[in-house]
């Protein structure tokens, strides 16, 4: 993957870099390097996947599954009651589904640089922060392990693989960073409710702390995790550490790694004392190791202080084999197609954590799914970006908030995954191609919906229709009562005999209530025309397109459904196509909650093109009257970043309507040159 390119539009921010080298004085260091690699070594860049060889626009449809034998009823009840219902999950925020970015492509994905930042990525979290009020992205992965901050890198670059080294399945490079990578998360922050997770490097025990110092400097509360080794109990089986090294010995160096931010703070650092405390561990990938094996060290109790998640990483499946010639079996996707197109799918993925999860609440701590997607080494051609990933993924989002994990990161990769939510154009194509969008976007949008903005969501799984793995159904409630129903169809059957019509009635419960159903309900559906459709899904009506269609704002009319109830059975009948999802409103707050409940937030379209095709434009009386027109005010200029000057960007504030005209006129989203 190239780099990204330069903009001659771009307007360059005076953001100074500062680095804070942390020598830390241990008797005993050990530093695990990358098989190959040596510091010092050459780095060298490669030119961008051509995109028709790119896994990220891989042309595979597969064949839908046959219809179930027997098939399930196509009507049944869903009784719901108010006051209460037992087996609700925990409260769960808007905010659930967020996102990991794999650290080395975060230039891609986020921007080119502080001063360039990716519009369509603005877009894409901005429809999320205003259903959901934020979003949590984390930038790291096995390429966060051996990261280092360097002050600077050619070219003004902020990011830089040494891909002659690489090591394990997903030949992950070596990677220098700069501080700059840091201070364009914080202005994305400042744009709109992103919150951050990013992950301390576990090769050295002479611990390289630069990113927890300069993060919790740069992004100040907007920094709210800091992960501390990805995957351990992998660690022994891609050769970074040696036979034998288990839990306890995760847990010592997890010691280490919090004694030297003591010392850190001991010897005046400003921001160990509350770094510190936001450490996420143990990210275990549920492979060598579970998570019991490593609560039963005593890790939780010894760590309380400085843990602020517990977390584990899982995939359902990986493709390794054919990815990256592992020579192990390579899997048929054909073959694992079905897997992914029924309940059992998410229901089995949760079931190993369940306890994980009721030890979380025991502890007082909260449990994340910290990286997950369809399939590890980059998912499955025809799966992992078909309306099916879509419907799985929502399935799967909703059965860890109904199991009490308290977040899930679904993860990015570059060009070569199949899986990505969100994939910006290969570089060389950056001019005349937008961003194409992934079915587990969709998943996240509407997941934001059906939970609300109100973080007091509870979810229950119903267990309708008998419990057909091919029907699911569940209920969120907000202060003990049902405010929307959501409802699965996995069945693909273009006929249309195939739908199911749920009958849903509200009443009853332990505040001796009279039924409730109202007259009528609101429906937005999520759909396609087979589960093994690439693009153009829609969601109430809207698209976010094909391969290299979007600049991240929906396109289409919005269109909500109102189904009248029979308010004389007290019941509404709402039908869900085969394949299709529909999410049920049962009140007008409930809809206005998940539509408009978050942030009042826009949307941004780019001006910075030198090209006269495939471009947007900006209304120049918008810029007239926002472009830096109360600069002389002090409360409107934008803060040095410098220790010491005025308007630290501790302290720093801008004007929205400055930055806005930032956004609008110089950054350049879609990467036109």
């Amino acid at each position: 993957m190239g780099r990204t390119p330069f903009s001659s539009c771009s307007f360059i921010l005076c953001l100074a870099c500062l680095s804070t080298t942390l020598a830390q004085n241990s008797p005993q260091v050990t530093i695990y390097y990358q098989p190959g690699h040596t510091p010092g070594a050459s780095q060298t860049t490669v030119a961008a996947a051509d995109y028709t060889g790119a896994a990220a626009y891989n042309p595979t449809v597969l064949q839908p599954p046959d219809l179930p034998n027997p098939m399930p009823s196509l009507q049944f009840g869903i009784q719901l009651v108010n006051g209460g219902t037992p087996g609700t999950s925990i409260p769960q925020p808007g905010a659930f589904m967020g996102f990991s970015i794999e650290m080395s492509v975060a230039n891609q994905v986020l921007g080119k640089n502080s001063s360039y930042i990716q519009v369509p990525f603005l877009n894409l979290m901005s429809n999320i922060v205003k259903r959901a009020g934020a979003v949590h992205v984390r930038v790291g992965g096995n390429t966060q392990e051996f990261a280092e901050m360097v002050d600077s890198l050619p070219n003004g670059r902020i990011l830089q693989k040494e891909l002659n080294n690489t090591s394990n399945p997903t030949q992950t490079p070596p990677l220098d960073y700069t501080p700059d990578l840091l201070y364009m998360m914080r202005n994305i922050s400042d744009f709109l409710n992103v919150r951050w997770y990013l992950g301390i490097p576990f090769n050295d025990t002479n611990w390289r702390l630069q990113i927890a110092e300069r993060g919790q400097e740069i992004l100040g509360e907007y920094l709210i995790g800091l992960q501390t080794g990805n995957e351990p109990d992998l660690y022994v089986r891609h050769g970074h550490r040696n036979e034998g090294w288990g839990p306890n010995d995760f847990l010592s160096e997890m010691q280490s790694l919090v004694s030297a931010m003591q010392t850190s703070a001991s010897n005046g650092s400003p921001y160990a004392s509350t770094y510190q405390k936001l450490l996420i561990g143990p990210n275990v990938n549920t492979g060598d190791w579970t998570p019991e094996m490593v609560w039963d060290t005593g890790f939780v109790d010894t760590l309380n202080d400085n843990l602020a998640f517990l977390s584990v990483e899982h995939y359902p499946a990986d493709n390794c084999a054919a990815q990256f010639n592992t020579g192990g079996q390579i899997v048929d996707p054909q073959a694992e197609f079905p897997y992914y197109l029924q309940h059992s799918a998410g229901q089995g993925l949760v079931a190993p954590y369940l306890n994980s999860t009721a030890y979380a609440q025991s502890k007082g701590k909260k449990l994340l799914m910290f990286e997950t997607n369809t399939a590890s080494c980059g998912g499955f051609a025809g799966i992992s970006d078909s309306f099916g990933a879509a419907l799985w993924g929502l399935d799967y989002g909703l059965q860890m908030a109904h199991s009490n994990f308290s977040g899930a990161l679904f993860h990015i990769g570059g060009q070569n995954v199949f899986y990505n939510p969100f994939t910006p154009p290969p570089t060389n194509q950056s001019t005349f191609r937008q961003w194409t969008i992934g079915p587990i976007y969709y998943s996240a949008i509407v997941m934001a919906e059906a939970l609300g903005a109100k973080g007091d969501a509870r979810v229950l799984d119903l267990n309708v229709n008998d419990g057909n793995t091919y029907t699911p159904a569940y209920a969120i409630y907000e202060n003990d009562n049902p405010v929307r129903v959501a409802l699965f169809n996995y069945m693909n059957d273009p006929s249309g005999a195939s739908n199911y019509i749920a009958s849903i009635a509200i009443g009853g419960g332990n505040t001796g209530q009279s039924p409730s159903t109202p007259s009528s309900v609101k429906v937005k559906y999520l759909a396609a025309g087979s589960v093994s459709q690439k693009g153009n899904f829609t969601w109430a009506g809207q698209t976010w397109g094909d391969h290299f269609a979007s600049d991240g704002r929906p396109m289409g009319e919005e269109s909500v459904q109102t189904v009248n109830c029979d308010t004389g059975n007290n019941v509404c009948q709402v039908q869900v196509p085969a394949p299709g999802f529909a999410l049920v409103f049962l009140s007008e707050d409930a809809l206005s909650e998940s539509e408009n409940g978050g942030d009042d937030v826009k949307t941004f379209a780019t001006s910075a093109v030198t090209r006269s095709i495939n471009t947007a434009t900006v209304d120049p009386q918008v810029l007239a009257t926002s472009n830096g027109h109360k600069a002389g005010e002090l409360k409107d200029r934008l803060g040095s970043t410098s220790k010491g000057s005025t308007g630290g960007v501790g302290e720093r504030k801008v004007g929205k309507a400055w930055m806005m005209a930032v956004v609008l006129g110089i950054f350049g989203g879609l990467m036109m040159v």
